[in-house]
């Protein structure tokens, strides 16, 4: 009788064991699943004081803007601004992987303005920008890249000007990214979108770079929207 009664304790206690082990199992998938929705619908703006909306309200950056695209075409996509004031390439660098936080879906990189203003060697630059590129591939595989092209002004002088220019579409071509042409398309060089330093947009200014933005990332979120 004895050994009944410990042979069916020891299949009760062995068939609680199952059921708790495949509950935690279950737990651990959904979470697992959970992690993975919020991630691919992440849009990262890896950038300087321009993504931080320097001198302005937060509601009134470019990847505040974007956000307000992306919700009006009903699009399932957070944009998240990691913009950092004064950052250059170098500094981005060593950031990328915790400003990730949990990854993205879509990263775009708008560092490199601060690297000219300091006349940074362009090499540099290229160097830094793809080791971003290669850090955001490492921590998230399935990320699609876009580089955003930056200009100086023409009183840095041709040489620079130019090899700086060229630098955003080699390291994208290089790299296999997308490419925003130039961020400051329409901005940079005009007072009226500027504020006083002629540097950093107005807040009409961030209209004009957040549809710089959204004309390359636009079709990239319809294509993964597609895809889910």
């Amino acid at each position: 009788m004895n050994v009944q009664r410990k042979l069916v304790g020891f299949w009760l206690l062995s068939w609680l064991g199952l059921v708790l082990f495949a509950q935690m199992g279950f737990r651990m998938e959904a979470q697992s699943a959970v992690a993975e929705t919020a991630t691919s619908r992440r849009v990262v703006i890896f950038g300087d004081s321009i993504t931080a909306g320097y001198g302005l309200e937060r509601s009134q950056a470019f990847p505040a803007v974007l956000q307000r695209k992306v919700e009006q075409e009903g699009l399932p996509f957070e944009i998240v601004g990691a913009g950092v004031s004064g950052d250059t390439t170098a500094g981005g660098l060593r950031r990328v992987a915790w400003a990730l936080g949990p990854g993205a879906a879509v990263c775009v990189i708008a560092l490199g303005g601060n690297d000219g203003l300091r006349g940074i060697p362009p090499a540099e630059t290229a160097e830094n920008l793809g080791g971003i590129i290669r850090s955001i591939r490492s921590k998230c595989p399935m990320a699609v890249v876009i580089l955003a092209g930056m200009r100086m002004p023409d009183n840095y002088g041709t040489p620079y000007t130019q090899a700086f220019e060229a630098l955003f579409p080699k390291v994208a071509a290089e790299n296999a990214t997308l490419l925003v042409p130039f961020l400051l398309e329409g901005v940079g060089g005009i007072p009226a979108l500027n504020q006083a330093d002629l540097i950093h947009p107005t807040a009409e200014g961030q209209l004009h770079v957040a549809e710089n933005v959204w004309k390359v990332l636009h079709s990239v979120l319809l294509s993964l929207k597609q895809e889910k």
